[in-house]
């Protein structure tokens, strides 16, 4: 049990054992696909890489957590890169997540919101778009998920709920592993994918954090990433899957 907030890195070690992760899949080994985003961009997937832009066989983790709806996420540059393909609708969408400069995570939130800026240093740019031209039904914003109460089960030692109170806002709470009686209301961002299958991102504060997950709420379960420092400096990356069986609890209505 820990009774304070621990660094990225740490979080990762408790996650590890016999953890909920889907496993990688190799159906896009080979194949190039040109998506229309803000900018064109060429992704090329090779076995456990991928080439986009000016990065060139970065390693990268490829999963389907639904037939024809792919994860590939890595860091290039520092940069946590993550599209999300939907070889089926013709769909994707691109999240880059920067952590904070030194002067930035030093900085209170209190600081930050008096002058008006968020109080997490985390950005996350999310662009959607299309592969091979525009999508003809692309990704977008939702807020399916508010409301809900789920409990994830990440592995038999971390277990997590999750509170969705607005599609800015969501509340976590562990109740079961490293940071067990923790919790924080962060940031975040929902994207409708396909029916009850949402990108959720969040940004947290207090440890400078980028989350990411696909979450299927008819399978039941969810598949991403956690993207941060090794220790409580701004040093070395740790960019880490985490995948959940998933139990919803309730759902309230305001």
């Amino acid at each position: 049990m820990s009774e304070s907030f621990i660094p990225v890195g740490a979080l990762g070690e408790g996650f590890a054992p016999d953890a909920n992760v889907l496993e990688e899949t190799t159906d896009l080994a080979g194949r190039t696909f040109a998506l229309s985003l803000d900018a064109p961009v060429t992704l090329r997937i090779g076995e456990g890489t991928a080439s986009w832009g000016g990065h060139t066989d970065v390693p990268v983790r490829v999963t389907s957590i639904r037939t024809g709806v792919y994860l590939v996420d890595g860091v290039a540059d520092e940069v946590s890169t993550t599209f999300v393909l939907d070889v089926g609708s013709g769909a994707a969408t691109l999240v880059e997540g920067r952590l904070p400069d030194a002067a930035t995570r030093a900085e209170a939130a209190y600081t930050r919101v008096r002058r008006g800026a968020e109080p997490t240093g985390v950005t996350a740019r999310i662009v959607h778009g299309g592969i091979d031209g525009p999508a003809a039904v692309p990704h977008a914003p939702t807020a399916d998920l508010v409301g809900l109460r789920t409990r994830y089960t990440y592995s038999p030692n971390e277990v997590y709920e999750h509170i969705y109170l607005t599609p800015d806002l969501y509340t976590w709470h562990c109740l079961r592993g490293v940071e067990k009686g923790l919790a924080d209301t962060d940031r975040c961002h929902h994207v409708a994918i396909r029916d009850r299958l949402t990108l959720f991102v969040w940004r947290e504060k207090i440890v400078p954090t980028l989350g990411l997950v696909l979450i299927d709420l008819d399978g039941l379960r969810t598949d991403g990433k956690i993207f941060g420092n090794d220790t409580f400096d701004e040093g070395s990356i740790v960019n880490f899957p985490v995948g959940a069986r998933a139990d919803i609890l309730n759902f309230t209505a305001h």
